[in-house]
């Protein structure tokens, strides 16, 4: 059986072997692909592993010995699944193996933003707190936590997580999702998508993104929130109106935003929020620690394995 893994790199920029996977066939290992080459490394594969490689249909029907497609992330819209389905190519996904990671990130962005720890530091490197007459020094309004409403947008594995951390640092939490008010915890409060914005202090995203919900925050939605209040998206950079919240940041409505995530990645060196002081950008790196990049690979064998002995799991086409 060949293994072909289209985009390895940024799973795995050399730190590991793939040795667990070569123990399953003849292993082809490439950091990268680009359209115009998926075809011909893939042409004679059984099994492909992409990250972000899109796989659309016109491709896909150029693979007719492909048999199982393996997404090295939890979205699988690089995908084309109509026509997998039409081809019998099962594929796969690996949910849930970055929640802890990327919960971390969301909140390193809101400590961020209420501390100023990266200003800061740099003010001290650069001589500033010595040149001062007292024994402190700040030049940024400084924010406690405890006591603020946290928004979560999405009730999935991050968005409790990242619940639970905001939970301890004393935030009280309101919720949007589709889940039943029984199932939240009986301290956090389910409201509607507006009343979130409009009540929350920090409004954190953990949503995929979809034909409805794209651009979900908009200059209406960035209307309700309250002055000074703090944006966090370590979800998907679409579900923001990037020109709306650049105009939210500049007007200083919002306090800040903390992304992980932009709606074109890498962005180019045009996109004004980059230059925005009070707009800290992460280059979606929330999923990306050791221990959830190994997670990640090990669940992508194991996955790769249950179909090979005939009991697939993680079967995006049955979801």
């Amino acid at each position: 059986m060949k293994i072909v893994v289209l985009d390895a790199y940024t799973l795995n920029p050399g730190e590991r072997r793939w040795e667990e996977l070569e123990e399953l066939g003849e292993v082809v290992v490439h950091d990268r692909t680009s359209q115009l080459e998926v075809v011909r490394r893939a042409e004679d594969a059984d099994v492909v592993l992409t990250n972000k490689t899109v796989l659309n249909g016109f491709i896909l029907k150029q693979l007719p010995k492909l048999k199982y497609i393996g997404i090295l992330a939890t979205g699988y819209n690089v995908v084309d699944l109509d026509m997998a389905r039409q081809q019998e190519i099962v594929v796969t996904n690996i949910p849930a193996y970055s929640t802890l990671s990327v919960a971390q990130m969301a909140i390193a962005h809101l400590l961020n933003i209420t501390q100023q720890v990266a200003h800061y530091a740099n003010e001290v490197q650069n001589g500033v707190w010595s040149a001062q007459s007292d024994f402190c020094y700040w030049n940024t309004p400084l924010v406690e936590l405890a006591g603020k409403k946290m928004g979560i947008v999405g009730f999935g594995n991050t968005g409790q997580a990242t619940a639970r951390i905001a939970e301890a640092l004393g935030m009280d939490i309101l919720v949007f999702t589709s889940k039943s008010k029984k199932a939240l915890p009986k301290k956090y409060q389910k409201v509607t998508l507006n009343e979130l914005f409009s009540l929350s202090d920090v409004v954190s995203l953990h949503c995929p993104l979809t034909s409805e919900n794209k651009e979900m925050v908009n200059s209406f939605r960035l209307s309700l929130m309250k002055q000074g209040a703090i944006l966090i998206n370590t979800s998907r950079g679409g579900l923001i109106d990037e020109k709306a919240l650049e105009r939210a940041l500049l007007s200083g409505k919002l306090l800040g935003a903390g992304l992980d995530v932009l709606s074109s990645e890498p962005p180019s060196t045009g996109n004004p929020l980059l230059k925005l002081k009070n707009c800290f950008i992460t280059p979606h790196i929330a999923w990306a620690t050791r221990e959830s990049r190994t997670r990640l690979m090990n669940q992508a064998v194991e996955n790769l394995k249950a179909w090979m002995e005939g009991n697939t799991i993680n079967n995006v086409l049955d979801i």
